[in-house]
């Protein structure tokens, strides 16, 4: 047993020589793959000696790639304009932190933060320097929404509704207080309440989503608020809720109205005290979370009927966000559909320009009750299946030709190229040519008709057909087998 010097009893401590042996058996790869941003280790000559995880996912580069590499070929970025900052930290040992952009291997443009601080040895002398990278995309966009200057994000829309929704973005992200999303389905309220968090001083901590519908009341409440061990069959360990996982940070629970009544007396006491016991747990658990609920559901209507407590209500009714649905947004649908557009385009490696004037027409008259959720999966249909520069009515879902619209009424479609019933046909007793056969439901089909129609246009040359559909040889020849066409 050792005594330090004022004679408590103590721990042994390591000496310095002790500590750079300790360092010397770890793996480095390990240390800097555990922080939560990109990391790049640059010796003073300013080479590469490694990258973690995160840093291979912003630049597209690979660890094994870059080490050695000039530093100014991996980290291809906007510091230049700042001058010499990574030089200015190796002369000056002090660290420097940064805003600016890089450009990955793909030539996109990320908004960073670089921090540059140097690298040492134990003597003292410098090594090198270490860069992390943080990844303030997000920030950006919605920065750029809320003060209505042009950007990419994932929250889109310049309509008078929308407008008021990014105005009141900074005031919601401000504070702690509960927040209640409405809107119906498919308008985007898990990307709002994801916006308030990485806005908010919670950014750093986690971001969990919980759906209050999808699992039945007894596994939701484990879930939530985890359990002890033994508390049921199967129980065999202690497990943290979600409640728990999101401490410091924020905690969405979508789809609120669907929280069954027991639950919902236990979310009240979590608001209220900020602890609660697991299930069959006898320690009450402390928790420092925020709540942000959604719903497509109106809660006020379920408060009358008795499915919903009303207290709750309010209690997480404290700052109120409505998304409009998308046939409230008309000013928004066509930057909508443009941008799902070049979206789809650029993960295909397509080149379609634009929606026939036909084709516009048809999806203006929808009233779309998926909302935006549905208006990307219909343009996302439209540009897998369009061959030509242009997206036409034919390149719609065959689902949409049948859908309502606005006005409620049904809209049939009617095949124009189908010759009408003559009086001489009625009069001779002759029916109505059957009309054509209808178009294909599944994907599967839609491809084998795909590549039916292009062997057509080439008159059976496979190299040709295969250029049409943007496919190699192999790959046609491939799915010719595939639908039997062999």
């Amino acid at each position: 047993m050792h005594r330090n010097l004022t004679g408590n009893h103590n721990t042994r401590q390591t000496c310095p020589a002790e500590r750079v042996s300790l360092l010397k058996q770890l793996d480095p790869f390990s240390v800097i793959d555990a922080f939560p941003h990109g990391v790049l280790l640059m010796n003073s000559a300013r080479r590469v000696i490694s990258i973690n995880r995160l840093f291979e996912t912003l630049s597209g580069y690979s660890r094994a790639s870059v080490v050695g590499v000039g530093g100014e070929f991996v980290l291809r970025s906007s510091l230049g304009k700042e001058g010499d900052p990574v030089g200015a930290v190796l002369e000056s040992g002090q660290t420097l932190a940064i805003e600016g952009d890089i450009i990955n291997r793909s030539l996109k443009k990320i908004p960073v933060r670089f921090t540059i601080s140097p690298l040492k040895l134990y003597s003292g002398e410098k090594a090198g320097v270490i860069v992390v990278v943080e990844d303030i995309s997000v920030l950006k966009d919605l920065d750029d929404k809320v003060h209505g200057f042009p950007g990419v994000s994932k929250i889109i829309g310049h309509s008078g509704k929308m407008i008021e929704i990014f105005d009141l973005l900074p005031i919601v992200a401000r504070t702690d207080a509960s927040v209640l999303i409405t809107g119906e389905t498919g308008t985007g309220k898990d990307l709002l309440a994801e916006a308030i968090h990485k806005t908010s001083k919670r950014s750093q901590q986690p971001f969990i989503k919980v759906n209050c519908g999808a699992l039945p009341e007894f596994l939701l409440e484990s879930e939530l608020f985890g359990h002890a061990r033994g508390a049921f069959t199967g129980a065999d360990r202690d497990k943290p809720g979600m409640f728990k996982l999101a401490h410091g940070g924020t905690i969405f629970l979508t789809e609120i109205g669907d929280l069954p009544l027991p639950l919902q007396v236990k979310l009240l006491t979590v608001l209220d005290d900020k602890e609660f016991f697991p299930v069959g747990g006898s320690k009450k658990t402390r928790v420092d979370v925020r709540i942000i609920a959604a719903t497509h559901r109106d809660l006020s209507d379920y408060v009358r009927q008795g499915k919903f407590r009303e207290d709750l209500f309010y209690r997480l009714n404290v700052l109120r966000l409505h998304i409009p649905a998308l046939r409230e947004r008309e000013d928004d649908f066509r930057l909508l559909l443009d941008h799902f557009l070049r979206e789809f385009n650029a993960g295909l490696n397509k080149n379609i320009k634009g929606f026939s004037e036909a084709c516009l027409d048809k999806l203006s008259r929808w009233d779309f009750p998926g909302n935006v959720r549905e208006l990307r999966n219909i343009v996302e249909y439209a540009v897998n299946i369009c061959q030509s520069d242009m997206i036409q009515i034919e390149h719609l879902p065959a689902t949409l030709l049948a859908r309502r619209k606005k006005s409620g009424t049904t809209e049939a479609f009617i095949d124009k190229s189908a010759p009408d019933k003559t009086e001489e046909d009625q009069a001779a007793g002759r029916e109505t040519p059957p009309p054509p056969p209808a178009a294909p439901s599944g994907w599967k089909e839609m491809e084998k008709k795909m590549i039916m129609e292009s062997l057509v246009k080439t008159g059976g040359k496979k190299t040709k057909a295969a250029e049409l559909l943007g496919w190699g040889r192999s790959t046609l020849w491939r799915k010719i087998k595939l639908h039997g066409l062999a």
